[in-house]
């Protein structure tokens, strides 16, 4: 009895296996079918409407603003000026364009500080000019010649290193100039040290070195003179021009190379006054309220008779100031002095005799 009962229950779940199996076949079969019949009926219709389009539509028609019929889209705004062409009776394709235009097409603003050479892709001159060095093109009126040269004091080793650089458009007696500089570190005139002497030029260029051994105390009170000569045939020396260039400790700060330019001086040629004359530079530095004496040199000094050197006396003064106290070149120094703060001015004044009681 219990063999029978199994018997029924086994065919029974088998049958219902049987049947699972049977309806999922039977479903994904249908699916297969419907899926065919779909693709079959885009096909025609797709190729249809495209022979349809080609000759409705030649290929630089543009869209216009409104949407056109069977468009499932709108064109944006900003591809609206592109050109598209239909490809079926729902779809329409952009017009292929060139990658790379021709620079005269692409945009570019005139008024650009670029220059006139704005075009993408092309390049602009106007960024590889190197500036112009305005020390070797603005020359005054009446220049004697341009003297490059370069200082540099070393700390530790008390030592001054002077570069003796080029010199430009001396002015010289003959084109067959031959110039040589002398450099001296004032108040010392017996000892100089000089260049090379420079053939048939009155451009030299010298790239020559020197070193004065100088104590870190006196420096900033010690005046560096540039004399540059014209050598003759006879080998004698006649002056163009001189730089006289003070030591001041702004220069000389931070141990470093400075690379300088000044224009040559006439040397005085007035006579002496009657108690010789003293030649100083003036600066003020109106944020610090520091005025800055520096004295270059003397000529024709006058000797009292019957004075020994045993004691200090005094040999002459000038006055130089405001107008309360001075006139004349004295006045004129001053005034030059306060229109240009910061800057050494240089001039010679005369000596007077003070009266003794």
């Amino acid at each position: 009895m219990e063999e029978q009962v199994a018997l029924v229950v086994g065919g029974i779940l088998g049958g219902l296996l049987l049947l699972l199996l049977l309806t999922g076949v039977s479903y994904y079969l249908w699916k297969r079918l419907c899926a065919t019949f779909t693709y079959e009926e885009l096909s025609e219709t797709t190729a249809a409407s495209s022979t349809q389009g080609d000759a409705l539509c030649p290929l630089d028609a543009r869209t216009q603003a409104s949407r056109p019929p069977g468009v499932p889209f709108v064109v944006p705004p900003s591809l609206q000026s592109q050109d598209w062409v239909p490809r079926s009776s729902r779809e329409w394709a952009q017009v292929p364009q060139d990658p790379y235009p021709a620079p005269e097409l692409l945009p570019h603003t005139t008024g650009s500080n670029l220059g006139d050479a704005c075009v993408a892709g092309t390049i602009n001159p106007e960024l590889y000019k190197i500036p112009e060095d305005q020390s070797e093109a603005d020359f005054p009126e009446g220049c004697l010649g341009r003297l490059w040269f370069s200082v540099e004091y070393q700390q530790e080793a008390e030592r001054l290193l002077v570069g003796l650089i080029k010199a430009q458009r001396l002015h010289a007696p003959s084109e067959n100039c031959s110039p040589l500089v002398k450099l001296h570190l004032l108040p010392d005139e017996r000892r100089f040290l000089q260049s090379k002497t420079k053939c048939r030029t009155t451009s030299p260029q010298f790239n020559e070195h020197f070193v004065f051994q100088v104590s870190s105390k006196s420096v900033n009170q010690r005046v560096l003179r540039f004399s540059v000569y014209h050598v003759d045939r006879q080998r004698k020396h006649q002056l163009l021009g001189q730089v006289l260039f003070p030591l001041k400790k702004e220069t000389l700060v931070g141990n470093c190379r400075r690379v300088l330019w000044r224009d040559l001086e006439a040397e005085s040629l007035e006579a002496p006054s009657e108690f010789g004359d003293l030649q100083f530079c003036l600066s003020y530095n109106d944020r610090l309220n520091r005025l800055t004496v520096v004295v270059l040199r003397a000529k024709g000094l006058r000797l009292r008779e019957n004075t020994s050197f045993v004691r200090s006396h005094e040999l002459g003064r000038v006055v130089v100031g405001p107008y309360m106290y001075t006139r004349g070149r004295e006045l004129e120094h001053w005034n030059e002095m306060l229109s240009k703060p910061k800057e050494l001015v240089k001039r010679w004044h005369a000596l007077c005799r003070t009266t003794e009681p």
